[in-house]
């Protein structure tokens, strides 16, 4: 089932589930927002299957005005460094103090909840704060059921479905701050998502799963979960270690090779660029960088 959040022209925001392709039902009336229909869990799948023939369908695409799936998460997005072999490899020499080993445990850092926008929304643009803005495609878990201390071998149970992410970052920033992230890293605007997130009855083994990233119609990342240092079991067993988890929380897994500091020379954004995070399975997430935010005052 491929779910998604639509806002009207009025600005009221409605839940849409496509459980039969080509065919999406306003399921608002069940569910009034999708944090509802998660916390709902299994029990509320259930019933969106059994009474979407009984909603207003719409044929075709997903209607105009698809938002993040999750417009407004509840806490910080959770996020995952260096966790494609080649993209560790990649920055080797290239980040300044933050240089160091592999780390045997996933690198977690967090966006703030108004990083996260939607599809087709613009990146903000604000050439006083950073002037190396970079792009970084991601699949992002969303949390299904509350867990703390989650084994690796159940955490599947624990995942609510899958979606696109760009984990749009200000590589300049993030340097500066004593080798922590989240400056750099939790901006506005700055954590597309969506278009859809992918219940888990859709993807019986998300490991295959493909990942692209594309800037200007130039394919610059590319990539599957196969290769992921820490598998998403480990990274949820990790992250729920002494911490609980709950549903909706949203956790980034990590972006391959090809970001713009790493190429020689190295391509930042700006204002005007086409940035593209596809998967076969997930969809297609694209974001324009807005205009300088200074040339617009």
């Amino acid at each position: 089932m491929r779910l998604s959040t639509v806002k009207s022209p009025t600005g009221q925001e409605r839940v849409m589930a496509e459980t039969i392709k080509g065919a999406w039902h306003d399921i608002s009336h069940l569910f009034p927002s999708m944090l509802d229909l998660i916390r709902a869990g299994s029990l509320g799948l259930d019933r969106v299957y059994q009474e979407a023939g009984s909603t207003r369908r719409v044929e075709g695409d997903l209607p105009k005005g698809v938002t993040a799936p999750i417009p407004h998460p509840i806490r910080d997005v959770y996020c995952v460094g260096w966790n494609y072999l080649k993209h560790f490899n990649e920055g080797v020499g290239k980040r300044g103090n933050q240089e160091g080993d592999l780390p045997d445990y996933p690198t977690f850092f967090s966006k703030a909840t108004r990083s996260v926008i939607g599809p087709h929304d613009s990146v903000p643009y604000d050439r006083e704060f950073t002037e190396k803005l970079d792009y970084e495609a991601e699949i992002a878990v969303i949390i299904g059921r509350e867990g703390k201390n989650v084994q690796e071998e159940k955490a599947r149970d624990y995942i609510f479905g899958l979606t696109l992410a760009n984990d749009v970052s200000a590589r300049d920033v993030q340097r500066r701050h004593g080798g922590q992230w989240l400056k750099g890293k939790a901006m506005d605007g700055s954590c597309p998502l969506g278009p859809a997130i992918v219940t888990l009855d859709d993807i019986p083994d998300f490991s295959k799963l493909n990942i692209r990233g594309v800037v200007n119609d130039e394919v610059r990342q590319e990539a599957r979960l196969s290769q992921l240092i820490f598998s998403i079991p480990r990274l949820i067993a990790e992250l729920s270690r002494g911490m609980t988890l709950l549903p909706g929380d949203i956790l980034l897994t990590g972006t391959p090779e090809g970001v713009g500091f790493a190429m020689t020379p190295p391509q930042f954004l700006r204002p005007g660029d086409h940035l593209v995070v596809q998967s076969d399975a997930l969809g297609r997430l694209e974001n324009r960088v807005g205009p300088d935010i200074h040339e617009m005052r």
